[in-house]
This record gives C-alpha cells, structure tokens and sequence, in this order.
C-alpha cells in the first residue's frame, strides 16, 4: 500500500477513519473553506503526483454540499497528477432517480454520474446502488459491493427456523432472494403501489408468512413509509416476530422512531454507509470498513474485487 493515497470528505469522517485503520494507513487530511459568496474550495492536503488516490464520500445530507465538495476533490486530485482516482461512495443518494417516470424531469443518477467522471473519477467503488441500472450510469469501472454478508453473518446468531425473509416490494425480492438463501430460510415480498414520495400501499403479502419469525430486508429507510406500511399487513397475516434490516439507514423525519415504536419490532440493523444521527435500543449498527477497506486493497493491487464480494445478480456484479 505504499503508493496510496486516501481522503475523507465531510460526509462520515468516523468511517472513512474506520476504514483507514483497516488498511494500515494514514488519513490524509482535507482543507474545506467557505468565501464570503458562500462558494466551497477543497484543498487535499498531501501529495497525489502519480499516487493511487481514494476520495471517500457518502451523498448524505446536506447532499447537494457534499456532491460539490466531492467534485472538487476530484478536480483537486487530477490536478495534483494523481494517476488514478477512485471515488469510494458508501451511499449513491441520486440512485433513487433512475428512471423518467413523469414528463420532464432529469434522470438525476446519471447526470451526477456524468459529473463525477467529469470532474476526474477513474473508478468507483459503491455498495448497495438503489438499482442495478445505476451501475451501467457510470461511463468508467464500477465495483458494487453490497452488505449481505455483513448482515447475514449478524442474523445467523438467531435461531432461524422459523424464519422468513421479507422485501417490502418485487423490485428487491431479487436482493432479498439473495439474503435468504445466504441464511438458508424461504422469502417473501409485497406487492407494493407508490403514490408520492412518503405515501405508499402494500396490497398483499406474494408468500406465506403466518406464524413466521420476519426479517424485513431494504436496500434504504429514509422516511419509513415502505416499511411501516409493509408491518401493517405482516400483521394481518399474523406472523410470530419482526425485525427490520437494511444497508442505508438514512432514517430521514423521525423514521427510527416510528419503526422502533412499533411493540412487535424487536430489532432494527443497519450498516454505517451514512452517518447515523439518531439512536434507539432497537437500533444495532454494523460496520461496512473493513468491506470496503479489502476492496480498496484489491483495486490498488490490481485483485479481483468480484471474485471476493459476491453480487446478489450478474447486472450489479463487481467490475475487476
């Protein structure tokens, strides 16, 4: 790891600390300054001539801040002759926006996909896109990692016997599918209807869940609406016990609250792709470091990533 060179951004330095510690080395530092226009300038504070440079930032709130603060990362990093750039991107935020589904809107993922090529991206090293159209937005190699294993490993602690594994609607049974059989119990998935951005129905359960122990898999929970929706009708069908897991616990409007509230949840996990500001006894929070620490080995050794992280689907596979 001697020609490396790794940077935080503002988004989650506690992770991109975590994940230097992994990778036995130093934290570079990073100068942000405001001007009095209230324009941003980034200055990396370390050398990057003909470096192997990693900028590590989620697209958290405030997002649009921290879109710009990457970019001129970027931008500072090529100018500085670093040889190549990898930006690591715990969260995509603008993956939700991958399709045009009304007149006249932008399809926000790709553009801002475009901007960080622009900008100096040779590489990206993401987890758990929203979807898997969102790899191909990118016009250089993307590795996708997702947290499955992370979270399977947590849940096989649990007598799992009785358990089924839940996706709120049919476009992450695929993900879901993946989880259950890393955990050797059967799936299930709602057929879910979106109206706006935080009102959603779940006409029906696709799978038998009466009695069952659940685990209700996301890839995201920013609002909870999905989520919250999808626990009324678990409970209609009378299942024994819910818990709640996914990779992006963005937990957006008091939605950890209104999760953790609920009697017959016993357990929410996350991952630390973005930075958790509210807590719960519910809450256990598992680390995604020392997954994107290996897979950032890798890239600068020129390993396979996908041979080491296995893609839920051959569409959202690891590029190496």
């Amino acid at each position: 790891m001697r020609e490396i060179a790794v940077f935080g951004g503002s988004a989650h330095p506690e992770l991109a600390a975590e994940i230097c510690d992994h990778l036995e080395v130093p934290l570079r530092p990073v100068r942000v300054k405001r001007f009095a226009n209230d324009c941003l300038e980034v200055q990396l504070q370390a050398n990057c001539r003909e470096r192997d440079v990693f900028l590590i930032q989620p697209l958290v709130t405030p997002v649009q801040e921290n879109l710009v603060e990457l970019l001129l990362m970027l931008d500072a990093a090529r100018g500085a002759s670093a040889a190549r750039t990898t930006v690591v991107l715990p969260h995509y935020a603008y993956a939700r926006s991958d399709k045009k589904d009304a007149p006249r809107i932008s399809i926000g993922g790709r553009l801002v996909a475009d901007l960080l090529v622009a900008a100096g991206a040779s590489r990206v090293l993401a987890m758990t896109l929203h979807s898997p159209q969102v790899h191909g937005f990118f016009s250089v190699p993307v590795d996708h990692l997702h947290a499955l294993r992370e979270l399977a490993t947590y849940f096989r602690r649990y007598d799992l016997s009785n358990t089924i594994v839940v996706s709120p609607d049919l476009g992450n049974a695929k993900e879901a599918s993946h989880f259950a059989r890393l955990l050797g119990v059967p799936v299930a998935a709602g057929a879910k209807q979106r109206f706006t951005d935080d009102r959603v129905e779940i006409t029906s359960i696709i799978g038998d869940v009466a009695g069952r122990d659940v685990i209700v898999l996301d890839d995201e929970i920013a609002r909870g609406s999905t989520v919250v929706e999808l626990l009324s009708k678990l409970r209609e069908h009378g299942v024994a016990s819910i818990r709640v897991a996914c990779t992006h616990g963005l937990f957006a409007s008091g939605a950890l609250g209104r999760i953790g509230g609920q009697a017959d949840v016993t357990e929410i996990v996350c991952t630390n792709t973005v930075p958790i500001a509210e807590r719960s006894d519910k809450l256990t929070v598992l680390s995604v470091a020392p997954a994107l620490a290996e897979a950032m080995r890798r890239i600068h050794n020129g390993e396979s990533v996908s041979a080491l992280f296995d893609a839920p689907s051959a569409g959202t596979a690891a590029a190496g």
